[in-house]
C-alpha cells in the first residue's frame, strides 16, 4: 500500500515528506518535485514568508540513480526562516523568556481548540503544527505519486474558478488546465485572463481593507481509466476518499465532485450524463461516452472513464491585519485576535497541494487494484486491463 506521512513545523529547522509503497523502477525527477513546490509558492495575494523560502526536497532515502528503488523514500524541505525562530523555537529547553507566545486565540484557525485539547497555555505550538506550510511536505509526496501516474497516461493539474465573489464564466478545457503548469508568472491559476483580473481585484479589496479571501480550485485527473475504486464497502468509494483527500488539506471547508452542489438543486434529466458509444476512428478505440461530465467522472464511487473532476472550497485565511475580537488566554479579558505575518489570498497554492492529495490517493488505489513490485510489472498488470477495457 501506498503511504506517505509528513513531520515538522512551519518555523521549525525544516519538513520532513515519508512515502513508502512505490514500486521500483519509477523516474524520480528532482527538477519536477522542486518545480511543484516553487509552484505551491506562487500567486497573487501571497504574504512575505514566500520571500524567504526557497522550497527544495532533499531525497535522503528510497532513489538511487535517479529511480526508486522500492524502500521508503525520505526527503527534507529547509525552512529557511528557521535562522529567525532557533531561540524562540528550540527543541532543548532554551531560554523561556523568548518564547513568542500566542496570546490571544484567532477565529477560525485550530488555535483555541488546539490548544484545549493539548493543554498549551496558548497556542504557538498549536500554530506550528497547524499551518498550512506543512502542505509543502504534501506536495513534495504528491510530485512522486505523479511521477508513478505519469507512465500509465494519467495526469493531474489544477485551475481556480472562483476568488470571492469573481467567477471563471465558462469551461476550461484541459488543453488550458494543464498549460497553466508551464507559466513562469502566476497571478491566480485562472485559464481566462478577464476572470482572474476580476479575481485579482477581489484580492485587492481585502488586501485594502486589511482582511482575507478564499475561493474554489479545480482538480482534474486527466487519462483515469474506468474502474477505479468499488462500492462494494463504504471506505472504498472513490468520491469518498478523494473529499477527504481534499478535505484535509488546510481551510478547505467543502469538496464537490463534478457538479455536485448545483445538482442538489437540478432535476435528474438535467444532471445525469446521457450515455453513448463511439466507434473506433482515427487512431481512437471504440468506448462508452457520456454527453457530459457532471458526475465528476465517478458513478457509485468508481471512476467511469471520463476526467476525474474534484473542487475544493476554501475558507479565507484566519490571520487578519485587521483582527476580530478575541480572548487572551491568560487572564480571559477581550481582546483583538493575535496576528501573525500572513497571506491574503492562497486559493492558487492551494490547487497545487490539493493535487498533491489527490495524485496520492488516485495512486494509491492504482497500486491496490493492479500491484506490482516494479513499475514494469506494475504497467504490464494495468495495460492487460486496458485491453480489457478496450474489448468489453
Amino acid at each position: 500500500m501506498l503511504r506517505f506521512s509528513t513531520a515538522g513545523e512551519s518555523h521549525g529547522e525544516s519538513l520532513i515528506a515519508l512515502v513508502s509503497g512505490l514500486p521500483a523502477g519509477v523516474d524520480v525527477d528532482q527538477e519536477f518535485i522542486d518545480r511543484e513546490l516553487w509552484r505551491r509558492q506562487q500567486g497573487y495575494g501571497r504574504g512575505g514568508r514566500m520571500r524567504i523560502e526557497r522550497d527544495s526536497a532533499h531525497i535522503l532515502s528510497g532513489v538511487r540513480h535517479g529511480k526508486t528503488i522500492g524502500s521508503p523514500i525520505a526527503m527534507e524541505i529547509e525552512n529557511r526562516d528557521w535562522k529567525n525562530w532557533t531561540e524562540v523555537l528550540p527543541v532543548s529547553t532554551g531560554d523561556p523568556a523568548k518564547h513568542k507566545a500566542v496570546a490571544s486565540p484567532r477565529p477560525g484557525h485550530a488555535d483555541l481548540a488546539g490548544a484545549l485539547k493539548y493543554d498549551f497555555p496558548d497556542a504557538r505550538y498549536v500554530l506550528e503544527r497547524a499551518s498550512a506550510r506543512e502542505s509543502t511536505a504534501r506536495v513534495a509526496a504528491g510530485a512522486l505519486a505523479k511521477q508513478l501516474l505519469a507512465p500509465l497516461g494519467i495526469d493531474i493539474a489544477s485551475h481556480v474558478i472562483r476568488v470571492g465573489r469573481a467567477e471563471l464564466d465558462r469551461e476550461a478545457t484541459w488543453p488550458e488546465i494543464s498549460a497553466l503548469r508551464n507559466k513562469e508568472e502566476v497571478l491566480l491559476g485562472c485559464v481566462d485572463e478577464a476572470s482572474e483580473s476580476r479575481m485579482k481585484a477581489e484580492v485587492d479589496l481585502a488586501l485594502r481593507t486589511g482582511d482575507s479571501i478564499g475561493g474554489v480550485f479545480e482538480v482534474v485527473i486527466h487519462g483515469a481509466p474506468a474502474g477505479i475504486g468499488t462500492y462494494a464497502n463504504w471506505d472504498e468509494r472513490l468520491d469518498g476518499i478523494l473529499a477527504q483527500a481534499v478535505m484535509s488539506l488546510q481551510a478547505v471547508k467543502a469538496v464537490e465532485i463534478g457538479r455536485g452542489v448545483t445538482a442538489a438543486e437540478s432535476l435528474g434529466s438535467e444532471v445525469h450524463d446521457a450515455i453513448g458509444y463511439a466507434e473506433a476512428q482515427n487512431g481512437s478505440h471504440t468506448r462508452f461516452t457520456r454527453e457530459r461530465n457532471n458526475a465528476g467522472g465517478i458513478e457509485g464511487g468508481i471512476s467511469n472513464g471520463e476526467d476525474v473532476v474534484v473542487r475544493g472550497y476554501l475558507k479565507p485565511i484566519s490571520t487578519l491585519r485587521r483582527p476580530l475580537a478575541s480572548v487572551r488566554f491568560d487572564t480571559r479579558e477581550e481582546t483583538k485576535a493575535a496576528y501573525e505575518r500572513s497571506d491574503v489570498c492562497v486559493v492558487p497554492a492551494a490547487g497545487v497541494a490539493a493535487e498533491a492529495m489527490v495524485a496520492l490517493a488516485f495512486a494509491r488505489l492504482v497500486l491496490e487494484k493492479f500491484g506490482g513490485d516494479s513499475l514494469r510489472e506494475l504497467k504490464r498488470n494495468y495495460e492487460n486491463y486496458i485491453e480489457q477495457i478496450r474489448a468489453y
